[in-house]
């Protein structure tokens, strides 16, 4: 499974639009060569280097039960039911690092059943609920200052 974007490569630097501050909208995704067995899929992106200014890995977007087929997710369109972010709102929240460049992750997940999460939940409410039923995944990286 591959998960992409028209908009930055990995490791490159996020659109600008993507900025909490800025418009708030996720980037384009492109997801590739989901395995046939999927029943559903699940995003999240998060912000592992908001541990020094936060105490935690941030959470900026939580979506689940997303229909496997979904080979484009579009900049400002959700796919699936929304977790509740740190930013305690549903949706996507941006980047909006507080001291410096950060790294940000999004990891989609390939599932063998549908989740079935009312909206909301959060991110370890997700993981819970995952686990034991990943059957791939695959990860994009982008920095934004």
């Amino acid at each position: 499974m591959r998960l992409t974007s028209p908009e930055f490569k990995d490791g490159e630097e996020l659109p600008e639009k993507a900025g909490y501050m800025e418009e708030n909208v996720n980037p384009q995704l492109e997801i590739k060569e989901v395995p046939e067995e999927a029943v559903s899929l699940v995003l999240i992106m998060d912000d592992p280097d908001a541990v020094e200014p936060a105490g935690k890995i941030w959470d900026h977007w939580i979506v689940y039960d997303v229909d496997p087929s979904t080979e484009k997710i579009e900049s400002g369109e959700s796919p699936g039911t929304e977790g509740i972010t740190d930013f305690r709102e549903t949706g996507y929240n941006g980047p909006n690092p507080p001291d410096g460049e950060h790294m940000y992750v999004f990891t989609a997940y390939a599932l063998d059943k549908e989740l079935g999460l009312p909206q909301g939940a959060n991110k370890e409410q997700v993981e819970e609920s995952i686990e034991g039923h990943i059957i791939e995944k695959a990860e994009l990286k982008g920095r934004y200052e």
